[in-house]
């Protein structure tokens, strides 16, 4: 097989940075062992949380050990998919051949699972059966061992960046804006993910696969996988996202022209363009439950802000509950509003308990006029369902689940039922849902604000608490902005700017057509 570090596109590798490519590898090899001759067993498990809305199956690779996420799966036993009648009790699951789909993640943060979650839901909508696999899930294996420092270090470096200004503007910044914008980063990457093949040795390989993150397309390349798809997630081209001998999707055409030139990946240089086989554009990956109801959704909250129902607001607080400093300038904000039932704030923390204490011990009067729905994930359902039938929606609504599936697919949820989601620029910035964009965490997120501010989903980014707060006011106080933002919305859905995850799985089954 071709050694990827070496050249990419076309475009050769200095000796100096494949040398720093092969000695990243042997650190991690030295540090984790290589274990490439494994024979890992693979099992297929159905999914407690997204089995019941998408059909997903879990892939298991390795022994007995559970992640943290498998055994609060199986702690919600009520919750677990009943086997049909072709799948009598005790019968293991098999892959389906035909119309099976890999989806391949990792968690880092929420954003890889919430992209996966929309490729698994429109896959479900097309026919075929979804598989979860989650490479950062797998503990015995080099490949999760890899994964999770690099996350871990990431995690780290996105803490330390919202206390310390200057290791933002000196560190962190211009990392997640230029750094992984190197050419040379990718090789790295492409020596580390060599380590991560030895999980898809057992899995059939005819099987198209969607990566939602590079590792994972890169590593089932390795792996003798023959079809992949790599769904960048990102609106600012960064060779960080390459994983050559995949099909590459991207949401926007700005990110297109950046990818399809390699631009900037090697300062000003000129280098030679990806082939025209090897980049498409499809669009926002957008899960089928919100496509297919845009216009419902947003006809709700145009009769809502008419007859002047209680504005509702969406926060999302992932990760290591990143920028609570804002958040809770917008609860102070709005506080006045909340008691006289004339708000609601919808608040989901995901699995991060400890932020909600935070904010009890900043703004105490929120207790009160909170309900919260703490690893209830029947009662999150009841409520989202409810909330988008009725208008008189107030108060603090709080969701937590320590299931990461819940915690992440719990905004989806929400995203229905609210009228403005207020988050950062990240991979929410391409959902169909009025948005309010404060401050980014890494250079890159930027320009997913200024791409949906330019169809017209959601506003410019607030890069500080007063512009936050003054967006606020001006969403709050004046129905012709959500009209708008709910109006442009419905109209890029009739030009098909959220049809992205269909035309992913599309084209990973046209992948395969034309490879197997």
């Amino acid at each position: 097989m071709e050694d990827r570090a070496k050249r990419i596109f076309g475009n050769e590798m200095s000796a100096q940075d494949y040398r720093k490519a092969e000695k990243s590898k042997q650190r991690f090899i030295r540090k984790f062992g290589d274990d490439t001759q494994a024979e890992y067993p693979v099992t297929l498990r159905e999914n407690a949380c997204l089995g019941p809305v998408m059909g997903v199956q879990d892939i298991i690779v390795g022994g007995p050990e559970q992640t943290a996420a498998e055994q609060s799966a199986e702690a919600t036993a009520e919750q677990s998919v009943k086997r049909s009648a072709e799948q009598p009790a005790g019968t293991p699951l098999q892959f389906d051949r035909e119309k099976g789909i890999i989806v391949g993640n990792i968690r880092m943060g929420f954003g890889h699972y919430r992209i996966s979650m929309a490729i698994a839901s429109a896959a479900h909508a097309l026919g075929y059966q979804p598989y979860w696999m989650d490479l950062n899930s797998y503990p015995e294996t080099t490949c999760t061992k890899v994964i999770s420092s690099q996350n871990d270090l990431y995690s780290m470096g996105s803490r330390i960046s919202q206390r310390s200004k200057a290791f933002n503007k000196v560190v962190w910044e211009p990392m997640n804006y230029e750094g992984f914008r190197k050419l040379s980063y990718n090789a790295s990457d492409q020596k580390n993910a060599e380590l991560m093949a030895p999980v898809f040795r057992n899995i059939p390989k005819e099987i198209p696969l969607v990566g939602t993150h590079v590792w994972p397309a890169q590593a089932a390349l390795h792996g003798g996988m023959k079809a992949v798809v790599n769904a960048i997630p990102d609106n600012w081209p960064m060779a960080l996202h390459l994983s050559e001998g995949a099909l590459h999707t991207v949401q926007t055409y700005n990110a297109y022209f950046g990818y399809r030139t390699l631009n900037g990946m090697r300062g000003k240089e000129i280098l030679k363009p990806m082939p025209s086989d090897s980049l498409i554009y499809t669009g926002h990956y957008i899960d089928h439950e919100l496509v297919s109801n845009i216009e419902e959704d947003c006809g709700r909250r145009v009769s809502r802000a008419r007859e002047g129902a209680p504005r509702r607001y969406l926060l999302t607080i992932g990760g290591a509950g990143a920028q609570k400093e804002i958040f809770g300038a917008i609860v102070e904000k709005l506080m006045p509003k909340l008691k006289q039932k004339k708000a609601a704030l919808l608040i989901n923390i995901g699995d991060y308990r400890g932020v909600w204490d935070e904010y009890l011990s900043r703004i105490p009067l929120v207790e009160k006029l909170s309900k919260t729905y703490f690893n209830d994930w029947n009662g999150t359902r009841k409520f989202c369902e409810q909330a988008c039938a009725k208008d008189d929606l107030y108060g603090i609504h709080v969701f937590c689940h320590e299931n990461i599936f819940e915690a992440v697919y719990a905004t989806n949820l929400l995203m229905r039922c609210c009228d403005v989601i207020v988050t950062k620029p990240s991979e929410l910035s391409f959902y169909p849902v009025p948005k309010l964009f404060i401050q980014h965490i890494g250079g890159h997120e930027r320009w997913g604000a200024i791409h949906a501010a330019e169809i017209g989903d959601g506003t410019i980014e607030c890069e500080d608490i007063p512009h936050t707060l003054q967006m606020l006011d001006l969403i709050d106080s004046d129905n012709a902005v959500l009209q708008m933002l709910c109006d442009n919305i419905v109209r890029n859905k009739q030009t098909g700017v959220y049809d992205g995850a269909y035309r992913v799985v599309e084209a990973a089954f046209a992948r395969r057509a034309a490879l197997c």
